[in-house]
């Protein structure tokens, strides 16, 4: 994910891409030839130290993800942050504390609220032509990853893109959610559920139905 969002902001004018930091020597020489105005270093610390910087984009693995909120913010810098923002739900709660906490702007990559297609749905719907929004269903099975090959400090498979979806369903619906149920499947003998159907009201009456597993593969 640090890749793409390294090609986006590549794109704009608005940005300057000042520093890439990963532990990995073939990630640091990959990024040299991707970005070779930027300085490549393997210390985060120096990136945190730097008042230049204004902001930082963090596309570690989760169970990384507190702590550099948390740098990022007491060294004064808006953060631009991968999806889930930890990986627990309690450091997730702490990493929404801290950001309540500070004058700093945040932002997760939740990015499906700032899709083409699914503005033009919600404008479709608000339209009137098939009446009133009452019920949401989102089914989505991302292909390709089994336990063991890629997730485990982001959590289960809900948990993870599953973030996605419970977000989006949000939008459309308008409101909060105020009812929920669920049920999930540990598969392939794994710690955490890999496949999770969750269903519910929000406040205004809609109802919801979201389906999320990494269970094509």
């Amino acid at each position: 994910m640090g890749g793409l969002h390294l090609r986006e902001l590549q794109k704009s004018e608005k940005w300057e891409v000042a520093y890439i930091c990963d532990i990995s020597e073939t990630c640091r020489a990959e990024a040299r030839a991707l970005a070779p105005s930027a300085r490549i270093v393997s210390d985060e610390s120096e990136i945190f130290n730097d008042p230049q910087v204004d902001a930082v984009g963090l596309y570690t693995l989760a169970d990384s993800r507190l702590d550099q909120i948390a740098r990022a913010f007491a060294s004064g810098k808006h953060v631009i942050a991968e999806k889930p923002i930890s990986d627990s739900i309690s450091n997730e709660w702490h990493a929404v504390e801290l950001a309540e906490h500070t004058d700093r702007l945040s932002t997760v990559n939740l990015y499906l609220r700032n899709s083409w297609y699914h503005k033009t749905i919600r404008d479709f719907i608000h339209s009137g032509e098939i009446g009133d929004l009452a019920i949401i269903r989102v089914c989505h099975l991302t292909p390709g990853l089994a336990p063991g090959e890629g997730h485990e400090y982001e959590g289960p498979s809900f948990h993870d893109c599953g973030m996605h979806y419970v977000d989006i369903a949000r939008w459309y619906a308008g409101a909060e959610y105020k009812t929920m149920n669920s049920q999930a499947v540990r598969m392939w003998n794994y710690k955490d559920p890999w496949f999770l159907q969750a269903h519910g009201t929000f406040d205004n009456g809609i109802m919801f139905d979201i389906t999320q597993g990494h269970v094509y593969g």
